[in-house]
């Protein structure tokens, strides 16, 4: 393909070459299909991977070859069956046909890994916690229930944000923070039109609020992955934070934020020494 072809041109040829090797990775047996006649390539026939997702013989064909075809969810999904694709080569083959992969059900929740709490220690004295695609928190880190005020009750970094009261008081960013943080809730939300669960929060915060009913009634969105945290602690004094978000790949819906003291503030002295007493503290 030449360096002047377009996006689309490159995706339609990147799917021609991803569906071939699916298909040749695969016998017939593996599919419950019979082995009939000799083969000139290895795997399935597109008459074969066709007749198993219920689709035209000429129309696979064509998607195959890399032709401008319009295509829709539910026929990529039974391409995506008949060619017994994982998670990631369905989102793949979602991406190359120019559509948004379908979001992974809520689900149970999935239990914190040993690896993963360690990388919340790890970063320790650095405040760090894992939060789920509602913003409930999954984890947290002794740093971060330390510097933040997080207790017991805390359960959710929205309400925290907008019901705990000395989080609210030692925030020196809070009025400036609140209406970014409202819109990445709100396109966060919408990332997920069909899980009720969004909508409740947002109606429980309306309702004990009126900060908060104020800004979602604006509409706003966001999906900025950063941000500055400034807490005035009672006992460590002033300290900046920048705070990174970063998905959890294999953990559809949950992201781990970790938080960074910000150069030249002297934060970074402050919360070494605050993190020291708190350690004395439980210690003794």
């Amino acid at each position: 393909m030449p360096s002047s072809a377009t996006a689309p041109d490159r995706r339609r040829d990147e799917m021609r070459d991803f569906l071939r090797t699916r298909r040749a990775r695969l016998a017939p047996a593996d599919v419950g299909m019979p082995d009939v006649g000799r083969r000139r390539t290895p795997g399935l026939r597109r008459e074969e991977v066709a007749v198993l997702a219920g689709v035209g013989v000429s129309w696979y064909t064509w998607l195959e070859q890399g032709r401008d075809i319009k295509v829709s969810g539910d026929v990529l999904d039974a391409i995506a069956r008949a060619l017994r694709l994982d998670e990631a080569e369905r989102e793949h083959l979602y991406l190359l046909a120019g559509l948004n992969p379908p979001r992974a059900a809520a689900g149970p929740a999935v239990p914190v890994t040993p690896e993963l709490l360690r990388v919340l220690d790890a970063w320790s004295p650095r405040p760090a916690y894992i939060r789920d695609r509602h913003w409930n928190f999954v984890a947290i880190n002794d740093a971060a229930r330390e510097v933040f005020g997080y207790g017991d009750i805390d359960h959710n970094c929205l309400v925290s944000f907008f019901t705990n009261v000395r989080y609210r008081s030692t925030n020196t960013r809070w009025a400036a923070s609140a209406p970014g943080l409202v819109a990445r809730f709100r396109a966060d939300a919408a990332r997920y039109p069909d899980d009720p669960e969004f909508a409740r929060i947002a109606a429980d915060m309306a309702a004990a609020s009126p900060e908060f009913a104020e800004l979602w009634a604006r509409h706003e969105v966001s999906t900025e992955t950063r941000a500055v945290k400034a807490i005035r602690h009672p006992e460590a004094g002033e300290m900046t934070f920048e705070a990174t978000l970063l998905p959890l790949a294999d953990r559809p819906g949950q992201s781990m934020v970790l938080h960074n003291p910000r150069p030249g503030t002297g934060t970074q002295e402050r919360l070494e020494k605050l993190m020291a007493r708190a350690r004395l503290a439980h210690a003794s």
